[in-house]
């Protein structure tokens, strides 16, 4: 069992950068492959990025590749998305997942573990 508490999100100007934060506690990050998901208001949950357990080989949807950049730390047990150059169309609750099988998955349905989201807010 993992727990997953995000911080870092905010209201910000478009071109502003954020960083958000997911710690974890419980079983060790090691063992999980981790993702980050967002959700507007009215629309499903989609995938913004993921970080694949066994090498690190990371994983960005096509709308944030190159403006985001996801990366963890195993000793502190962290997980960081730094985003880059936000848009309006960013705006949403942000969620950290971690998932056992550990591959990087795009599928929110192979997510175990969630945090509880941050709000960003892009205004333009």
């Amino acid at each position: 069992q993992v727990q997953l508490v995000e911080s870092g999100g905010g209201l910000v100007q478009a071109g502003d950068s954020l960083r958000l934060t997911c710690v974890g506690s419980g079983r060790t990050f090691k063992d999980y492959g981790l993702g980050w998901f967002r959700q507007a208001p009215g629309k499903e949950r989609e995938f913004v990025a993921a970080i694949r357990r066994s090498d690190d080989t990371q994983f960005y949807s096509d709308f944030v590749q190159g403006r985001f950049t996801i990366s963890r730390n195993i000793p502190e047990a962290t997980v960081f998305l730094q985003m880059n150059n936000l848009k309006p169309e960013d705006t949403a609750v942000y969620y950290c997942a971690a998932d056992l099988f550990g591959i990087g998955s795009s599928d929110f349905r192979d997510y175990e573990h969630w945090g509880q989201g941050t709000q960003v807010t892009v205004s333009s």
